[in-house]
Order: structure tokens, then C-alpha cells, then sequence
């Protein structure tokens, strides 16, 4: 999905300009939406997805014991698992993960103990054998996993995502913006990112000061230092007060199409959004078109930030 056609698109002050900017601006989701179609059908995409598929989707509790004693993990398996599906290793003298696994065995249908607790119980079911009985869960046991970050061997694969193109100063003038936006921003050196493989971060800066902070981790591609501070900009103007985590996923849509759609006025490329967007809502492109008003008013307002400093 090229974002070079229409380079240098401005939207001067005119009686038009809102109207001009709005049809820009759908024609470029339109657009993207088709880019997702086509990074969906892709074989970069159904390579990702299969390996994705194959790593556990954790409980909620797991995943607060996985982010407590290993705050940078991304990706977690079994140390089997991590050798037969993916052909890595985990390296000397890694220590565990620990997580609750379920139990998973045969139960007795009125008491739903296993058959050896069963045995010891109270319960005088006896209508059918233990042989016979349904499998479900009896309880939970302490299990291993270990992150990616522990692991050696063959790559799994990535999805393309970053932006590419000339950035100039943008960079400089997004973090200008800061004030005018309510953020307070931090470009963080590679050494000191303390938020595993994510790009940018938004929060509250303390319990006191309630004003969002957006921090980015640094990277020599400023055209995507550019698009993830744009990303991260627009989560604070769109889902800063927005506390649902059902909705995480819409809200990177939106997130990522505002950067998209203001990362194209700038003339970056930033097709790599598709693959992005892809690998949030693989089921459902059109989620893009149905936020298509607050992407648009979000993307337009960074646009005027931008262009009162100066043109893109």
C-alpha cells in the first residue's frame, strides 16, 4: 500500500478547508482499510498468526504473575514447548516463570473431584466408573515458563510495521507540541526502556499530577519515532480517561489510524500500519471505518498542531 500518490497534500485556509480535510482524510482510512485486507491475506501475516497461535493465551492471574516477575516478558512458553514448536532453547541459568496450570483430568460428575480424591471423599456416586466419567478442571499446580528473552535459537517471524521516509524535524515539532496537547513527553535512550518490546507508552504521570506522559523508546528510524509519538498522542487525546480493557483493542485501532492518516500527511510511509492493524483486528477491518469520526476529528486536531508550527 504505497502512501507516496499524493505527497505534499496541504489544507490551506480556505471555506473548504474543514470539507477538504475530511474527504482526505476518509479516502486515507479507506485506504487503510484496504491495507489491512491485503496484509491479512498475505503470507507474512498467516506465518505470524500460526506461531502466534501457538503460544498459550493466559488468565488474567497468570498474566499479573508473568508481568510481576518478569515486568519485560512478551512472549512465554514451556521449556519443552520453547525446543519442540519453536525450536529455541532456554539458556543456562535462566530462572523460571512461575504460573498456575490447570489440572485437567477426569472428575466425578456430583463431588468433581478426580477419581483419587474422590476415593478418599465423602461423595458415594457409583452410577457410573471412573473410566467412564467426563474430563474437566480439579484443581491447578505450579508450572514453568520461561520468556522469549530467555530463549536462543531460530527467529520467529515479525510483521513489518514501522514507518519509513524523510522525518526532517517532525520529531522535534511533535515534542514542541507536547504543551499545547496537555502531555508531558520523554524520548527514552534503548538502554534505559524499561517496557519490554513496546514502542511508546501512555499514562498518568503520578498520583498527583493526573497530566498523561507519553514516553517512546528511542531508534535511529525517526519516521517511526515520529508515527509512535503520533500513536501515543493520540491515545492520550482519545482513551486517557478510558478505563476497559475490552476495548483495548479498538482503541489501538484508533490510535494507529490516527497515526497512520497524520503520518501520510507528512509524507511518511506508513503502510506498515496495515500489518499493525492486522494483528490487532485480524477479524474485522471495518472497525477502522466504524471509529472513522473520532480518527478523523483526533488525526485533524494533530494536524493543526503540526501546521501551526510550520508545514509538514
Amino acid at each position: 500500500m504505497a502512501t507516496t500518490s499524493d505527497s505534499s497534500v496541504s489544507f490551506d485556509e480556505t471555506d473548504t478547508r474543514s470539507d477538504e480535510m475530511n474527504s482526505t482524510i476518509e479516502q486515507w482510512v479507506d485506504d487503510l482499510v484496504a491495507g489491512v485486507d491485503d496484509a491479512q491475506a498475505s503470507e507474512e501475516f498467516q506465518e505470524w498468526l500460526d506461531v502466534q497461535s501457538r503460544f498459550h493465551d493466559y488468565s488474567y492471574r497468570n498474566t499479573l504473575l508473568i508481568k510481576r516477575q518478569c515486568p519485560e516478558a512478551t512472549r512465554v512458553a514451556g521449556y519443552r514447548t520453547w525446543q519442540e514448536d519453536f525450536d529455541r532453547y532456554v539458556q543456562e541459568g535462566e530462572s523460571a516463570i512461575w504460573i498456575w496450570a490447570p489440572i485437567i483430568t477426569k472428575q466425578c460428575p456430583e463431588c468433581e473431584n478426580s477419581p483419587s480424591y474422590h476415593e478418599n471423599s465423602d461423595c458415594d456416586y457409583d452410577q457410573t466408573p471412573p473410566e467412564e466419567w467426563s474430563k474437566g478442571l480439579v484443581g491447578f499446580r505450579p508450572a514453568s515458563v520461561f520468556d522469549i528473552s530467555q530463549t536462543d535459537g531460530e527467529p520467529l517471524p515479525e510483521l513489518d510495521t514501522e514507518a519509513i521516509g524523510d522525518a526532517d524535524d517532525l520529531v522535534d515539532r511533535l515534542t514542541d507540541a507536547a504543551d499545547e496537547l496537555g502531555v508531558t513527553v520523554r524520548i527514552v535512550p534503548e538502554a534505559e526502556w524499561a517496557h519490554g518490546e513496546a514502542k511508546g507508552i501512555c499514562e498518568q504521570l503520578s498520583l498527583v499530577d493526573v497530566q498523561p506522559l507519553v514516553e517512546v523508546r528511542d531508534r535511529e528510524n525517526e519516521a517511526d519515532l515520529a508515527r509512535t509519538l503520533i500513536h501515543e498522542y493520540a491515545h492520550t487525546l482519545l482513551h486517557f480517561d478510558v478505563d476497559d480493557d475490552t476495548e483495548r483493542s479498538k482503541r489501538e485501532v484508533e490510535a494507529e489510524a490516527v497515526a497512520y492518516v497524520v503520518g501520510r500527511y507528512c509524507e511518511l510511509d506508513t503502510s506498515g500500519s496495515a500489518f499493525y492493524l492486522a494483528a490487532w483486528e485480524s477479524d474485522d477491518p471495518e472497525v477502522v471505518r466504524e471509529r472513522l469520526g473520532r480518527i478523523s476529528r483526533t488525526a485533524a486536531e494533530l494536524i493543526d498542531v503540526l501546521e501551526e508550527s510550520s508545514a509538514c
